[in-house]
């Protein structure tokens, strides 16, 4: 019923604010009412040009006040991530400098230039050095970013496996995930969704009859050693997902039939990022918000927010149906000593079995 009054009230406004400007229309039939622009007119614009443009540097001047520290700059926990973040500051900071020349050249020229009476506009048919100079700049400047990138890429995806490296998979799923950890004898088992079976525990259809696949350990939670190389080999059951980690500057889709890869060597523990100053900021304001929050929630008598305590996370990056925003897993970065202990502690494939 709300919702229909208020309908009504904003049709009966619309119709009262069209019928004024029938009524002003009617005040102003016998004024000029041309509909070329005059030198006034001409003045209006230039000075609004120049309103706008002053606008437009004052809410830029703003935001980096306010949010110019790009924190997300300053939380990599990957061994890769600071040519990510080099790469990334770089075309920032491009696009900042050609957007402030350019916006200024834009409204200056739109002021400088106004229309007034017997000044008559210079047309050029073409001018070639002009164009040349407009063209060569951006491709000079576009090349040298892709060239960059496509050598930063390179590094990255063509790595060298170390000898320690410890093999991941990671299984997509709407709408979960899921982490399987290669054992003690660091190969991951064969597995295929034909050979799912859910009587006996076999969730992500490993190979009963591979022996690589017996230790296998099937994990709900990604835990990780910190400086030691991490070779993640990502499958999806059923449809396209991507495995995001913003931290380690990592993300690869996850793709129905084929296997893909990822690796990188976290460098920050968990407990380590939660004492960054940057996300010590970050964490009090949200827990400020979940604060103010809570009390309007008890006031209804609801039970109030927990305190948000700074965790990695794995979330997927592609529109995977109608609860993707909620496909997360929690990343612990640990000591290899912590890791170790827990991975003692989990269960190995072949023992699910036997108990289910």
């Amino acid at each position: 019923m709300t919702a229909l009054l208020t309908i009504i009230v904003l049709v009966f406004i619309t119709v009262a604010i069209w019928q004024m400007v029938k009524i002003f229309d009617l005040a102003n039939a016998n004024n000029e009412n041309s509909q070329v622009a005059n030198d006034k007119d001409n003045r209006v614009n230039g000075y609004l040009m120049l309103g706008f443009l002053a606008f437009i540097y004052i809410i830029t001047i703003v935001c980096l006040v306010k949010w110019g520290d790009l924190p997300l700059m300053s939380n990599s926990a990957s061994a890769h991530g600071p040519q990510i973040d080099n790469l990334m500051i770089i075309s920032m900071v491009i696009i900042f400098i050609v957007q402030t020349i350019t916006q200024f050249l834009l409204h200056y020229f739109a002021f400088k230039y106004k229309g007034e009476k017997g000044r008559k506009a210079l047309f050029y048919a073409d001018n070639d050095k002009l164009e040349f100079i407009w063209t060569i700049i951006p491709v000079i400047t576009l090349a040298g970013l892709i060239i960059y990138g496509l050598f930063t890429w390179s590094d990255i995806m063509n790595f060298e496996e170390e000898e320690d490296a410890l093999v991941v998979e990671l299984y997509a799923q709407q709408f979960n995930w899921k982490a399987r950890y290669a054992g003690n004898d660091n190969v991951l088992g064969d597995a295929n969704v034909r050979l799912i079976n859910l009587d006996n525990a076999n969730i992500l259809g490993l190979d009963e009859a591979d022996p690589n696949a017996q230790d296998d350990i099937i994990t709900t939670e990604l835990h990780l050693p910190v400086g030691r190389q991490v070779i993640f080999k990502m499958r999806s059951q059923d449809v396209l997902h991507s495995a995001y980690m913003p931290h380690f500057r990592a993300q690869m889709n996850c793709v129905p039939g084929m296997i893909t890869q990822f690796a990188f060597t976290p460098t920050v523990t968990t407990a380590e990022m939660r004492q960054n100053p940057d996300m010590v900021e970050k964490v009090a304001n949200i827990n400020d918000i979940r604060t103010n929050k809570s009390k309007d929630l008890i006031a209804k008598g609801e039970e109030a927010l927990d305190p948000y305590e700074f965790d990695y996370l794995l979330i997927c990056n592609k529109i995977c149906g109608k609860s993707h925003y909620n496909m997360q897993m929690k990343i612990v970065v640990e000591t290899e000593e912590e890791y170790n202990a827990w991975i003692k502690e989990q269960q190995i494939f072949k023992n699910s079995l036997v108990q289910n």
